[in-house]
């Protein structure tokens, strides 16, 4: 992703973690309750500073429409704050659901100028697809998580209007799965592919060095483009202008195909199996089986699928010489060897067998990780011992909170509440020390990126309730 115009609006702007702590530092002093309250209202006023009238915006620095799998975090928060908020969310962005059932990762703002935000909806061009929605959107997804953030939010809150937000939702995440494990099948062995690294999430995560490397770019091609990330960021901070080359190189490839998946196989140049996208798959067919019962619907089929989709990624993405999982690069059908947070994030799977679940906590304790009960340094999205690991550049080693929510929610799954409660205090200690930053310092703490970042308060607010 790359940056949109300047400028905060709401309390959340301005608003300090700190405030009110007179030598700013929010831990000393302060007792459980009293942290706690804090947290919790600068989490609030984060997400009520980024809300536009259907949905949140990621920060009003960087990131100024809509993002999929944000939307899907940032509900889970505001179920326990804005309930009603929680399902507008959700219901704004599968109203852009495409008609092949893909949920595009950017839905715009038509508000917005042209030109307010690279890559924009010009660069898109969605409308040339077949199935593309009145809106624009880009033309590619990014993980799953959204059938497990419904289920999250009628959890906490169950209601007659969470059920028929549940039946409205049913049908368009079924529709959801269905193209990621049909049209996105290109290695024929049941996972979903990636088309491009943006759709992972990850979008510069060592993990895809390797696949990204064949994608033929130069890097004076973004003389043609203003990025706007770097502009409201350290250009340090954020991926090159080869990264970006390159990125720019892939969409190009889909659009060409107008966002068809038929062939995928022999035309496109980045094809890959990821462990968190396909983990997030065999969740959401979980939640869907328990959200199906509530509907009306049969979840037999669900759990059937959810058992699959575990069985194959264990086959197909665990190492058992690293003792980890890895995205698999189908252009090469090799694993691919760097040893990333990726590797952690099929613990979310609640049926992952014992053996791996054994094998991935040793590797989030050793010190590639440091997961501890009593963490002294925040969990890193590489390997801290890795050669080209990055304190700084975005996915390359700084901490996010969305990864380690997800590593502390499947810690609590396999019953670890001495790990999960480790990880938990990190999270929050995160932010009571630097604020609602979209990233932080794998070593210092301190907040990188863009301020107010709506899934960070979401998440903190989610992790403070389990407290």
């Amino acid at each position: 992703m790359s940056a949109g115009p300047a400028g905060g609006t709401g309390a959340a702007a301005g608003l300090d973690a700190t405030a009110g702590r007179p030598d700013g530092d929010p831990s000393p002093g302060w007792d459980g309750a009293e942290r706690a309250a804090g947290l919790r209202r600068l989490a609030v006023a984060t997400l009520d500073g980024n809300w536009e009238h259907d949905h949140t915006v990621p920060s009003r620095t960087l990131y100024p429409h809509q993002w999929s799998w944000d939307s899907a975090f940032i509900a889970v928060g505001l179920a326990h704050v804005r309930p009603e908020r929680a399902w507008r969310e959700l219901r704004t962005l599968f109203a852009a659901q495409w008609a092949d059932g893909r949920v595009p990762h950017i839905v715009f703002n038509p508000a917005l100028r042209v030109g307010s935000y690279f890559p924009g909806p010009e660069f898109w061009d969605s409308a040339r697809a077949d199935g593309a929605p009145a809106s624009s959107t880009s033309g590619i997804v990014q993980p799953p998580v959204h059938a497990a953030a419904a289920w999250l939010i009628h959890r906490r809150a169950p209601s007659e209007a969470s059920v028929r937000a549940l039946r409205w939702l049913y049908p368009r995440l079924v529709a959801q799965q269905r193209y990621l494990t049909g049209r996105r099948d290109v290695g024929g062995a049941g996972l979903a592919c990636l088309v491009h690294p943006w759709e992972s999430g990850l979008d510069n995560s060592p993990a895809w060095d390797a696949p990204m490397a064949g994608v033929p770019a130069d890097a004076a091609v973004m003389r043609a483009y203003r990025r706007h990330d770097t502009a409201h960021a350290d250009a340090a901070h954020r991926p090159t202008d080869l990264d970006y080359a390159r990125y720019v190189a892939i969409v190009a490839s889909y659009r060409e195909g107008r966002y068809g998946d038929d062939g995928l196989a022999g035309r496109h140049p980045f094809l890959v199996e990821c462990p968190l996208l396909n983990a997030a798959l065999g969740v959401a067919e979980q939640a869907l089986a328990r959200i199906a019962a509530v509907v009306g619907a049969d979840p037999g089929p669900h759990r059937e699928r959810a058992a699959r989709i575990t069985a194959t990624l264990v086959d197909r993405l665990y190492d058992p010489t690293t003792g980890t999982f890895h995205p698999r690069d189908l252009r090469t059908d090799r694993l691919i060897p760097a040893r990333t947070v990726l590797g952690l994030m099929p613990l979310i799977l609640p049926d992952l067998p014992a053996r791996q679940v054994r094998a991935v906590l040793t590797e989030a304790c050793s010190p590639r990780f440091g997961l501890a009960s009593r963490m002294d340094r925040p969990l890193p999205t590489h390997d801290r011992t890795a050669p080209d690991f990055e304190p700084l550049r975005y996915w390359r080693g700084p901490s996010w909170l969305n990864t380690s929510w997800l590593l502390w929610r499947g810690l609590l799954t396999h019953r670890r509440p001495d790990l999960a409660a480790g990880l938990r205090e990190s999270m929050l200690g995160l932010v009571a020390r630097s604020g609602c930053h979209e990233y932080f310092h794998p070593d210092t703490g301190a907040g990188l990126g863009s301020p107010a970042f709506s899934w960070t308060a979401s998440l903190a607010l989610d992790a403070l309730a389990e407290g």
